[in-house]
Formats: C-alpha cells, structure tokens, sequence
C-alpha cells in the first residue's frame, strides 16, 4: 500500500502496532522549508549546561532517572523516532530539529501516540526539542551519555562557501565525540554522493572514529531503518534515487 502524508510513519514495520492511529497531526498543516540556516538567529532556549536539562519536561515520569541515549539530528518529521521507539523501549531517545513548525508536528504526533497507547505505555520513551544542535549540542549531554547519533539526509549546502554550514565537520565531529560514549555509532545516509564522500572522509580523517565494515552493517538491525523511516527517503525512493549509508564507531581515547 502507497503511504500518505498523514499515515508514513504510523504503518511501522516494528511493535507494538501496524495501525492507523486516530487523532494524529497533519503534515500539511506543518509544511516549512526543507532546510533552515543553523547560523541565523533563531530565539531558541537551551540550558545552560546538561545539568539544568529537566528531561521530566519531555518524557514526565518515565524519565525517571534515566539519560537520552539516542539523538536524531534534524529529525525532521520523526519517522525514525517513531520506529526505534518499539525496538528499544527502555531507551530515551530525542529528536533534535531546527524548525518550528516541524517539532511542533513531531511533538503533536508523539502525544498523540502517547494517548492511543497510554494503557500499554508505548512511545512514553522519545521526544523532540526545537534547537540548534550545531550550536548547542553539550548544553544537553554529558561527556560520553550517548550510544547512538543519527544524521539522515542533512542539508547538503551544495556551494563551496556553505560547505563550513555541513553538519559534519571536523570541529563538530570533536564534539560529537565529546557526547558519545567509546564504542557509540554514528549513522550517516543522503542522496547527494558529494556530501556521501564528504561525511565519510571527515570521519575517517578523525582520529576517535573508525568506519564499519560491510558485516557489521548487515548485523545491525538500525542499519535498515535508515532508508526509508524519514520523509526524505521515501521521497528518494519514489524518484529512483541512490542513498549511501555510512556508520562510524566511536573509538577509545588515546592514553595521556
């Protein structure tokens, strides 16, 4: 069956439900640009440090003690969110997106969901922040909190002057580090081969990431999310496009 707008991310592949859930959001209601420049200013709140983050404000009780472990950067529309949560039900996982309208629909969505399962409990375990995490990333997290980041089909800022705007660079790779823990994955995927060779490179040039081999792709059930759980891919699909994926495990620090 061809997915809508309004019903792509509810028919999940993954427990605990194929349905169609009532009451949820409309993308059409939600549309802004594609892509929003992470330099410009944007009036987003942020805390201090990762100890003024109240995660009870995003996950209420459920959080309970426990840290985000996983971040969706430029979550877009959520789809990711909405398929990891039934895979890892005890992880908090957040997704981090730019613009207003959609992390508005993102929020809107998952209450929604929230509400049709509230006596079983699902989708208590992700949330979404409107925020500028080329800015803002380690007022979140601690040193090493993280075990998995997602990047899906960022902007490519395909200009040579834009390229420093990327989302993977050398400076943001030291502080992606920062926020994984040894042994923490980086997921990659876009349509653009370019920004493919670009990621790649940057990461394999970083002296805290080393590249996954083509096994542990395929042993990793996360890996075959990448395609086609964001909005993105879909649309990739439906044009016949290539999408290259790219994971990178966080390495141990040097000894001093």
């Amino acid at each position: 069956m061809e997915e809508t707008a309004e019903t792509s991310d509810v028919q999940l592949d993954a427990k605990p439900t194929c349905e169609t859930v009532p009451g949820l959001p409309q993308k059409k209601h939600y549309r802004q640009r594609a892509h929003s420049n992470p330099h410009s200013d944007h009036d987003i709140e942020y805390p201090l440090s990762p100890l003024h983050m109240d995660w009870t404000e995003n996950y209420g009780d459920f959080a309970n003690g426990r840290l985000v472990e996983f971040a969706d950067i430029g979550c877009g529309y959520g789809g990711l969110l909405m398929r990891l949560s039934p895979m890892f039900p005890d992880t908090l996982m957040i997704g981090m997106e730019i613009r207003v309208k959609v992390s508005d629909y993102v929020n809107e969505k998952i209450q929604a969901l929230r509400k049709h399962h509230e006596k079983e409990g699902h989708y208590r375990n992700i949330a979404v922040l409107r925020t500028n995490a080329m800015k803002y990333l380690p007022n979140y997290f601690n040193k090493g909190q993280l075990s998995k980041m997602f990047f899906l089909f960022p902007d490519p800022h395909f200009k040579n002057k834009k390229h420093k705007w990327r989302i993977i660079t050398r400076s943001l790779l030291s502080e992606y580090a920062y926020v994984l823990r040894e042994g923490g994955l980086i997921y990659t995927i876009t349509d653009v081969k370019d920004l493919h060779d670009w990621m790649v490179l940057h990461l394999t040039d970083h002296p805290l990431f080393v590249r996954l081999t083509d096994e542990e792709l395929k042993a990793d059930p996360v890996v075959g999310m990448l395609y086609e759980s964001t909005e993105e891919g879909q649309k990739v699909t439906r044009n016949d496009g290539e999408k290259w994926p790219a994971v990178f495990r966080r390495l141990p620090n040097p000894p001093l």
